[in-house]
């Protein structure tokens, strides 16, 4: 034990520490006989546990003081798991049928609580690996951002509670740091922590470090993730990040969030999906050589942005009369006025997403942290085919982000990289 009474939990002190819990003793009941405890802590940074009794359920996630997949060497605030505990707290008020309800947070051992997804639930990427569709996660997750960042803005908030929420994540400076550099700075400069499939894709990644237009972009969009506390974001709403069945969509694992740009959110998804279209070719065999399924990830990418979009207008226009004081209605008081001024927020929302995406597709290829979509691609060469297209993808959809004019024309643009 540490001196702030902090320590790491396995199995056995696990059930001790239920026991001296009455607020999980109240989930589970006192067949501590009975109890089924399964570690599943397949993530970067925590230990996860999924604990089950025959009168209840719960996950149980501990932050650990460093980053779990690197080790000691790389220390981290575990400090993270009260952002965590409070955005999941704050995110389920507002949109609580796509987030996991939190039972209970002890600060001093970084321990969350939480409901337990059970199967069929499983991981989003795991399910687009094996080429499952999901006919309801466009509209659940575009449900799940327009709620969560349309309710944390100043379209909706007045100043005074905004910025006593940004006060509160501005804590969260260890985890902001970590996206600055594995996303803005590291995939740029050679770094000790960088890799890619090599050695095929070499001089991609060089290519990435001598692009001085692809910098310049980059720097804009750093600026923006660190000065723009527009709504409370996630921060890591990728793929890994949702459990999902068929009619199911789950937002876990909120550790990132603070007050930034909201296409920082909406870009990590789409961006996410877009590499799990160009991972495809490599999951293909003889027996489905997924066609269909690449249609049906660029249908999803394009239902998810249009139907936040139509989502999103649809809680500004409801709300217009509001606390909010971004467009107080006594200065913005006629339809032409109030219609420049979304036609204005939505295209900038619009570029933001596209370039973030892209930026956490390139980090994702040549940065610290890959996808187990190409990953899991056991021939390397063909893995690379399928990165350095969707590298190519990623800076063209970066440089060029301000030329597109729809969800439609981002999705022709996959489809020519993607025929390249």
């Amino acid at each position: 034990m540490t001196s702030d009474g902090f320590r790491p939990l396995d199995e056995k002190s696990l059930v001790e520490y239920i026991r001296a819990t009455p607020a999980l003793v109240s989930i589970l009941g006192t067949e501590f006989d009975k109890l089924e405890i399964k570690e599943v802590g397949d993530g970067n940074l925590n230990f996860v546990y999924i604990v089950v009794a025959p009168s209840g359920s719960f996950v149980i996630k501990q932050a650990l003081p460093y980053i779990r997949c690197i080790g000691e060497s790389w220390p981290m605030t575990k400090e993270r798991a009260y952002f965590e505990a409070t955005a999941l707290k704050e995110h389920g008020r507002l949109c609580p049928e796509h987030v996991p309800e939190v039972y209970y947070f002890d600060r001093t051992m970084c321990v969350i609580g939480m409901g337990y997804l059970e199967p069929p639930h499983i991981i989003l990427r795991k399910g687009l690996i094996a080429g499952v569709e999901y006919p309801l996660l466009a509209e659940n997750i575009s449900d799940y951002m327009a709620k969560t960042l349309f309710f944390t803005s100043l379209l909706y908030l007045t100043t005074t509670d905004h910025k006593h929420a940004v006060a509160e994540f501005c804590g969260n400076v260890e985890l902001c740091r970590l996206t600055e550099q594995v996303v803005f700075s590291d995939p740029y400069k050679v770094s000790q922590y960088n890799r890619c499939t090599s050695p095929y894709l070499d001089a991609d990644a060089e290519a990435v470090r001598n692009d001085n237009g692809l910098k310049i972009e980059v720097a804009e969009l750093k600026s923006k993730f660190c000065e723009r506390a527009q709504a409370l974001v996630h921060g890591d709403l990728h793929t890994g990040s949702l459990m999902v069945t068929h009619n199911s969509t789950q937002v876990i694992d909120p550790e990132f969030a603070f007050y930034g740009p909201m296409g920082f959110d909406i870009g990590a998804f789409i961006g996410n999906l877009i590499l799990a279209y160009f991972s495809q070719d490599g999951h293909a065999d003889q027996a489905n050589d997924r066609k269909s399924y690449k249609v049906w990830i660029l249908k999803t990418i394009t239902e998810t942005w249009n139907l936040f979009h139509k989502k999103f207008l649809a809680l500004w226009d409801e709300h217009k009369d509001g606390p909010g004081e971004a467009y107080l209605p006594e200065i913005y008081n006629n339809t032409e006025l109030q219609q420049l001024v979304k036609q204005k927020y939505m295209k900038e929302l619009f570029e933001d997403t596209l370039g973030f995406g892209a930026a956490k597709m390139i980090r994702r290829i040549v940065g610290v942290a890959h996808v187990e979509d190409f990953e899991s691609i056991k021939d390397a060469a063909k893995r690379a085919d399928c990165e350095r297209l969707a590298l190519n993808c990623a800076k063209k959809l970066l440089k060029e982000r301000r030329n597109f004019k729809s969800i439609d024309e981002v999705v022709s643009t996959i489809e020519q990289v993607h025929l390249q």
